[in-house]
């Protein structure tokens, strides 16, 4: 089954939740945690339309350490979105949503975002 959000005019955060929910299968009857419904896509349209509070913006940061000492990279939401786009940043949030488990991978698969 296909769901689609309309992301306009919406938070970044209510829109990652309601998609990870889906992903997971929150809201089927035949809900299991250890298996991933197969037959479940999400697509998530006018991303680039999302409302972002503008101290978000610089306050949001998301961390990458490579392993190496002096080696954390941190980017704020604002050169996440000029970087890379819109739909870098709900790739994060709804990543950030989901268990961290051997299924994250393939939930992940299922979910597509069109600005």
């Amino acid at each position: 089954m296909k769901y689609t959000i309309d992301a306009k005019e919406k938070r970044l955060g209510r829109v990652a939740s309601q998609a990870a929910i889906i992903l997971m299968g929150k809201n089927r009857t035949d809900f299991a945690r250890n298996a991933n419904p197969d037959d479940t896509s999400v697509e998530i349209i006018n991303a680039s339309k999302i409302n972002l509070h503008p101290k978000k913006l610089s306050q949001k940061t998301y961390a990458k350490y490579s392993g190496y000492p002096g080696g954390l990279k941190l980017l704020t939401l604002e050169n996440v979105l000029q970087k890379k786009g819109y739909s870098e940043a709900f790739k994060l949030a709804v990543y950030g949503m989901l268990p961290s488990n051997k299924l994250r991978r393939n939930m992940m698969k299922r979910l597509t975002i069109k600005e």
